[in-house]
């Protein structure tokens, strides 16, 4: 079994024991800077949800692929660009990094052009950090209704990256706690090193790359 393989399978029955209330645990395999090889195995072995942070690499990448493969899910998990939202609506299926009025209205113009419905995700700056982009818990909100009821986008849910090197048990919560009050299904948090603190905290995507393909160069 390859390697990459061998890697989901091992993180999946360390979940099982977490996700048994809940077998709506996904692990996006996040695929950024790895070349397809290293991607390959994986589809041809069943797995359907990747995640990739920037547009043209993604369009070099999947392009092909997914029209083969059409039940392959690509997030968009990286911050996204104004500029790239036409090609960013064609090939993927969620954006995890919705962050602002003008991404969003955005999206909607493009998505009307194509008749596409993307499920999107509303990033949150779960701790306000002046470096990270998202939506403050304060403005959640009012930026919620917004994007559903005169941009009818399609909402499902809340993605957060949390401060690194302090516990994120905290941050997990209050973003739980955020889609609930939202009635959001959908909640995008915890990676390589925190996904098992995630998942006890309502997480339905887990966004893992190097523990699956290894250390990037």
């Amino acid at each position: 079994m390859h390697k990459n393989i061998n890697n989901l399978v091992e993180i999946k029955k360390e979940i099982q024991p977490k996700n048994l209330n809940n077998f709506r645990v996904k692990i996006i395999a996040v695929s950024k800077t790895f070349s397809i090889d290293k991607i390959s195995p994986l589809i041809d072995y069943g797995h359907i949800d990747f995640g990739e942070n920037k547009v043209q690499e993604a369009i070099d990448k999947w392009t092909e692929i997914k029209t083969q493969k059409k039940n392959l899910n690509l997030h968009m998990i990286g911050k996204l660009q104004t500029n790239k939202v036409k090609n960013a609506v064609k090939l993927f299926d969620y954006i995890h990094s919705l962050d602002s009025f003008k991404l969003a209205k955005k999206i909607s113009e493009e998505q009307k052009k194509i008749n596409k419905n993307l499920k999107i995700l509303i990033q949150v700056n779960i701790a306000n950090e002046s470096q990270k982009n998202g939506i403050s818990i304060e403005e959640l909100n009012n930026f919620y209704t917004t994007c559903t009821k005169e941009l009818n986008l399609n909402i499902v849910g809340l993605m957060c990256l949390p401060p690194i090197n302090i516990d994120p048990s905290s941050y997990f919560k209050e973003m739980n706690n955020a889609a609930k009050k939202l009635s959001l299904n959908e909640l995008s948090m915890g990676m390589s090193s925190d996904y098992l603190k995630a998942i006890k905290y309502g997480a339905t995507f887990i966004r893992i790359g190097s523990k699956i393909f290894g250390s990037r160069n």
